[in-house]
């Protein structure tokens, strides 16, 4: 029995134990930090935050030792329970919880207040994780593909329907996973273009080209359209005669229109370039149709979807984005500076980080961070208090531990024999490496405020237990292969 209980002990994984030891303990200084008020030094107190960090941190412990005592079959066999418990939960919560900030993400428990949200995402990583175990799956299966996507928009939506947009955009993450299992990398280019064509199209709708009435935001999409296209075909079909008719002609005629819209007549250039663009979406229509080679349809569907897409973002912005999130997409953008607004606290942050310098000002010393300038600096704004009490040097430290940390997941996830540890450890990974993209992200202001908070740093029950559950069951998991080896 003894010699078992030894064999299991040096079975976890202890670098990432340590690491996630370190982390939370450098998480604790930076809330104490954080939210430290001049003349009040008992950060161990349960009415300071740095005191119910404290306690929250000694239940995670708690939490974590409880999850690698239980049988690590348990989690497989009641993924699909605990996924629907959480859901029916999270819709509870829509009309249980309390309008706070605009969200109803919350539940009160007494004292405690917990966000389902949090511990959702285990749940969901679970679920994906069962289901593509199985026998039957098979990720070329449109119908098996159509089941995992669905099991991550579900959650997704409801959370949406809490008005938590940035803890919904979480399970985005889940696509990486998903990418690793066989989903066509097409998918994640056709999710890129997407992101790019919102951006620009956003960003420079109101700025015109050059003596023309044509704004620059749609005539660059349109014209990516044409080029991606006729990318597309070369690089899936190696076809250079549809590929030199799309592209020669598409191009020919835009440089014409921008030639008479200069020096003659001026006019929209657009509106040409958007026949153009169905034109070649019946082009590649008539292609597969006399091919019958459906990477023709596959391209039409994309350069058809991605002209919706253009004419659909603006009415997206305008109509469906709520007004503050509006105000920070445009901030980051550049669109509007409104340093007193939504742009305070990405500015204040900055200036927190840049007053660190190369060392920082050190533990308590935050002139930025002491004053309060920053708002939500113990939660979202954490880095911020890293920067600047720590400098560039504390700052880069701990996004090497980081980095170690996401690497180390992904050689465990990578080493696993089941598709199931494989596929829950991938999951794993890729939800921290977005929380950790993002919120460094937003406080340099190079991301849209979303309102994430940073694994094992943020003040916070609910995010770190539900960050001990998404790791101690990978680490129990991953200890089992090497137990019963």
């Amino acid at each position: 029995m003894e010699t078992r209980r030894a064999s299991f002990i040096k079975s976890i994984d202890w670098p990432i134990v340590i690491i996630y030891f370190v982390l939370i303990v450098c998480g604790w200084f930076s809330v104490a930090g954080a939210s430290y008020d001049y003349g009040n030094t008992d950060f161990f107190s349960f009415a300071s935050r740095s005191g119910k960090q404290m306690l929250w941190i000694f239940c995670s412990f708690g939490l974590g030792f409880v999850l690698l005592m239980l049988d690590d079959r348990i989690y497989d066999m009641f993924a699909y329970v605990l996924y629907a418990g959480m859901i029916l939960l999270l819709i509870a919560t829509i009309f249980l919880s309390h309008d706070i900030k605009g969200s109803r993400s919350w539940l009160s428990l007494g004292p405690v207040s917990l966000q389902p949200a949090e511990f959702a995402k285990f749940a969901t990583a679970l679920a994906l994780a069962k289901f593509m175990n199985s026998f039957s799956f098979n990720m070329k299966k449109p119908q098996c593909a159509m089941i995992a996507v669905g099991l991550i928009l579900l959650p997704m939506l409801v959370i949406i329907g809490e008005h938590e947009t940035g803890s919904s955009l979480v399970y985005l993450a889940f696509f990486l996973m998903l990418y690793r299992e066989g989903m066509p990398g097409a998918i994640l280019f056709f999710g890129l273009c997407a992101v790019v064509f919102f951006i620009v199209a956003i960003r420079f709708s109101e700025v015109m080209l050059a003596n023309t009435l044509t704004p620059i935001g749609p005539f660059a999409v349109l014209l990516m359209i044409m080029v991606f296209a006729a990318g597309m075909v070369w690089v899936y079909l190696k076809r250079i005669e549809p590929m030199r008719n799309i592209l020669g002609i598409g191009l020919g005629i835009t440089l014409l229109s921008f030639l008479v819209s200069n020096f003659i007549i001026p006019f929209n250039i657009t509106w040409v370039m958007l026949v153009v663009c169905v034109a070649i979406v019946g082009y590649l229509f008539y292609l597969w149709l006399s091919d019958r080679n459906s990477n023709y349809l596959m391209i039409a569907i994309f350069s058809a979807v991605s002209i919706g897409f253009l004419y659909s973002s603006s009415y997206v912005f305008n109509s469906v984005l709520e007004p503050h999130q509006q105000i920070r997409i445009k901030v980051v953008l550049g669109m509007e500076q409104d340093l007193s607004g939504a742009g305070y606290n990405v500015n204040q942050s900055k200036i927190a980080i840049g007053s660190g310098g190369l060392t920082g000002k050190g533990f308590l010393n935050g002139t930025q961070t002491k004053l309060k300038y920053v708002p939500e600096q113990d939660t979202d704004f954490i880095f911020c208090t890293v920067g600047e009490e720590q400098g560039f040097r504390g700052s880069a430290i701990v996004l090497v531990l980081y980095m170690i940390f996401i690497l180390r997941l992904v050689y465990l996830a990578e080493s696993q024999y089941s598709t199931f540890g494989r596929v829950y450890g991938y999951s794993v990974a890729s939800i921290f490496l977005f929380h950790l993209f993002i919120n460094v992200g937003m406080v340099l202001g190079v991301t849209p405020v979303i309102g994430i908070p940073l694994p094992f740093f943020s003040y916070g029950g609910s995010s770190l237990w539900g960050f001990t559950l998404l790791l101690f069951i990978f680490l129990r998991i991953d200890a089992a292969r090497k137990w019963r080896v």
